[in-house]
């Protein structure tokens, strides 16, 4: 993706260090500590990663990002986990490209993801709509929030 095309969203704006290399746009990832190949999926995952430290005062420390984890035997990949103080998981984040649409099979995809990270928090965004939703895993309810939560 070109520096030029990136997509447009809706999400904060933030300072991105973005190069080109072979042929190829790379934007530094904060939490990985290296540049990575920019897809309109990872612009998006940037920005999240921004918007969560930035205005919901998340530490970077807590942050996980491209987690392997596996589900039903296959190997799975989570875009965002952000760990509570104790390390538990907080809040997991599943980013799409903006011209991906968040229906019932991404929300659910994202879900299934939870299953094996039990995240009290779960978002879905593609950088032009996110819903959040509040998971308790006790009594199985699952209630779409208003907000990101912020970290305890």
């Amino acid at each position: 993706m070109k520096i030029n095309k990136l997509p447009t969203i809706n999400l904060p704006t933030f300072e991105h260090k973005i190069t080109e290399t072979d042929g190829k746009s790379l934007i530094f990832d904060i939490i990985r500590k290296k540049n990575i190949v920019l897809t309109p999926e990872e612009w998006v995952r940037q920005h999240v990663i921004h918007l969560l430290i930035s205005h919901y005062n998340y530490s970077r420390s807590l942050f996980q990002v491209e987690k392997g984890t596996t589900y039903n035997s296959l190997q799975k990949r989570t875009d965002i986990v952000v760990y509570n103080r104790e390390g538990k998981p907080h809040l997991l984040v599943e980013c799409k490209a903006p011209e991906i649409k968040i229906n019932q099979y991404v929300i659910e995809q994202a879900s299934r993801y939870n299953k094996t990270i039990n995240a009290p928090f779960l978002a879905v965004t593609n950088g032009l709509k996110t819903f959040c939703f509040s998971v308790d895993f006790e009594t199985g309810k699952v209630k779409q929030m208003q907000d990101l939560p912020n970290i305890l």
